[in-house]
């Protein structure tokens, strides 16, 4: 798999990513590009490596970079940012489409976890997404904070959101902790999630508070319905404890034809990124793109 090293700028900030380009393509001919969204607190060189692989073996032309102030883009380090993800992948979706290899009115986008409640904000807000996926993604941010809490623990989590806006807007500065004290542990499939970010440098462990005020004000299910007549295809995992399926199956049933809904059984979160779980999400996955948004 041959991949080049760019960068490109979104609100005048640099960004960087990786283009990754199919054996067989001749250099006079356009594809169909994809764009990779990664999630909450990962970079691109995280899970989406494999993803890549498997879309250009396809034959697809495919992008993923790191937002502002994550990996190796600049910016603010460690932010959410939900609604800069979004003016970042529209910037991605640009140089992506200027690339001489991809035919810029063929683009398709995915996501994945807090990447996929990115593509469908970013496909709906922005047509030139023809054909969007996203994996175990998030429809409403309060929803899915208050879900994986008990009662004390969500009070707390809206305690210490407040105390740190109030310093936020004294100081200009929020408090950093350990990204398991907002991001809950999922034990079910932790173990895998660790071994990964163990061998990344760039997968950092501290976020700030911020993150709180930006998960709950993001709510990607208010505007999915948007995304239609372009096809959206929802995977999710009925075993999935970080990221219950409600938050698929909210996204699916408010997003417009033509739409389908994949659950998977038996996997955790951070499963459905490797071995037989991965094999599950990128088949129908190519199966998606091929109908909908052919390579050639």
């Amino acid at each position: 798999m041959a991949s080049q090293a760019v960068s490109f700028y979104s609100e005048g900030t640099r960004l960087s990513g990786d283009l990754f380009l199919p054996d067989d393509l001749n250099p006079r001919e356009q594809r169909a590009g994809i764009l990779l969204c990664h999630g909450y607190t990962g970079v691109r060189n995280l899970y989406l490596p494999d993803t890549a692989k498997a879309l250009t073996d396809a034959g697809y032309v495919v992008l993923t970079f790191d937002y502002k102030g994550w990996g190796d883009s600049d910016g603010p380090k460690a932010r959410l940012s939900p609604y800069g993800r979004v003016l970042d992948s529209q910037a991605a979706l640009t140089f992506l489409g200027a690339q001489s290899m991809v035919d810029a009115d063929r683009l398709g986008i995915y996501g994945t976890s807090y990447g996929g409640a990115t593509v469908v904000w970013t496909a709906a807000v922005d047509p030139r997404a023809k054909v969007v996926v996203s994996v175990v993604g998030i429809g409403n941010g309060r929803r899915w904070m208050r879900s994986v809490r008990h009662p004390d623990e969500f009070a707390d989590l809206l305690t210490r959101s407040e105390q740190d806006r109030i310093q936020r807007v004294l100081t200009g500065k929020s408090e950093y902790v350990d990204r398991n004290s907002v991001l809950l542990p999922d034990r079910q499939s932790l173990e895998l999630a660790t071994a990964a970010r163990k061998n990344n440098p760039n997968a950092v462990g501290e976020i700030p508070l911020e993150y709180i005020d930006d998960t709950l004000g993001f709510h990607p299910e208010w505007i999915v319905d948007k995304i239609s007549p372009r096809p959206v295809l929802f995977i999710t995992s009925d075993d999935d404890r970080l990221v219950p399926p409600d938050e698929s199956e909210a996204l699916y049933a408010k997003a417009g034809q033509p739409k389908k809904l994949i659950t998977l059984k038996g996997w955790g979160h951070y499963e459905v990124y490797t071995g037989e779980a991965f094999r599950q999400v990128i088949e129908p996955t190519l199966s998606w793109y091929r109908e909908h948004l052919p390579a050639q």
